[in-house]
């Protein structure tokens, strides 16, 4: 679905919120979280919701309940899962990418709902009012791939392996038509004097034939954008990766963990940390519609020094010292 879609069924909703809104809440409140990853993907995410949660006075199974559905990297799922959470008629839903709050928000114009979304200009045409007070029935957090941020992590790739002239960018073409990763690439790269090649990937079973392009192309590097197939995938991601031996920046640290060469990006379980204050924001009687649309606080930089040595990279003591993270 496109974002302008999006945006349309955020404006549809307003009016209907006032009537979710006067629904008495059961004394045992049940939060429905959506995440697009595997149970075990997702635990550190879901540790540090719980956490924020506890801060603030909730404790799971005692005085709040939660209800978890997991996509495992599949779109194609979002939308039977979130119909299944919606019918339990929670209190509020958390959703943790861009798939997953556009199907959120197809599955239910009332139910109060938290996601993880990228920005877009289309948000301000009128259709919600506002980033500060979007009027709808749904809140939450930019995890922003709008181009500054795709041309830094280009910045950064070029940094570590100069010389680089030809950049594959393995992308998911819905999510990076509409999340700004396509246009920031194509602008980026044209101002840095590097050459991009846009790999296309619907599925999990695409992964192999587009590693095989990278190699039949010539790729020096690869730009792996936001994506929770990707993400959900990531030790088999990045061994297909080092199959290669081509260097590679990432999203997120969880990929450098694995094994990856760097990542640029926000902090997870410190935004599911702040999810959990609207939360309880929510279950106090806030209209999210009134809650702003928060940006990224923490974006970090980690390093994998193995991984770069094993790919014969020397990378400066100047930029290991920016990194909030080297792992040796």
């Amino acid at each position: 679905m496109r974002r302008r879609q999006f945006i349309t069924l955020l404006g549809g909703a307003a009016a209907a919120w006032p009537l979710a809104a006067r629904a008495q809440q059961p004394a045992m409140p049940m939060i429905g979280v959506m995440s697009p990853l595997s149970v075990a993907t997702a635990a550190r995410n879901l540790a540090a919701l719980r956490n924020g949660l506890r801060d603030l006075g909730y404790t799971e199974g005692l005085n709040i309940k939660i209800e978890y559905r997991f996509g495992n990297g599949n779109p194609e799922r979002f939308t039977a899962l979130l119909s299944e959470l919606v019918s339990l008629k929670p209190a509020v839903i958390l959703t943790g990418s861009e798939s997953a709050i556009m199907a959120a928000v197809k599955a239910t114009q009332t139910i109060p709902l938290i996601g993880f979304m990228a920005s877009d200009t289309a948000m301000a045409t009128g259709k919600i009012a506002s980033f500060a007070h979007p009027g709808a029935n749904v809140t939450g957090f930019l995890a922003d791939a709008d181009p500054a941020i795709v041309a830094k992590r280009l910045e950064l790739l070029r940094e570590i392996v100069p010389g680089i002239s030809r950049v594959g960018a393995m992308v998911i073409p819905e999510e990076a038509n509409v999340d700004g990763t396509t246009i920031g690439l194509h602008s980026a790269a044209s101002i840095l004097g590097l050459d991009v090649l846009i790999i296309e990937v619907r599925s999990a079973t695409e992964l192999q034939s587009a590693f095989t392009q990278i190699e039949r192309d010539r790729i020096q590097a690869l730009f792996v954008p936001q994506s929770a197939l990707f993400f959900a995938r990531r030790t088999e991601f990045v061994g297909m990766v080092a199959s290669k031996g081509v260097p590679a920046i990432y999203p997120f640290r969880e990929y450098v963990q694995t094994g990856g060469l760097i990542s640029y990006g926000p902090n997870l379980p410190d935004m599911y940390r702040r999810a959990a204050v609207y939360v309880d924001k929510i279950l106090k009687g806030d209209r999210p519609g009134e809650l702003p649309l928060q940006a990224v606080e923490r974006y970090e930089l980690i390093v994998n020094l193995k991984t770069a040595k094993a790919l014969g990279l020397t990378i400066s003591e100047a930029f290991l010292l920016r990194a909030d993270e080297v792992i040796e």
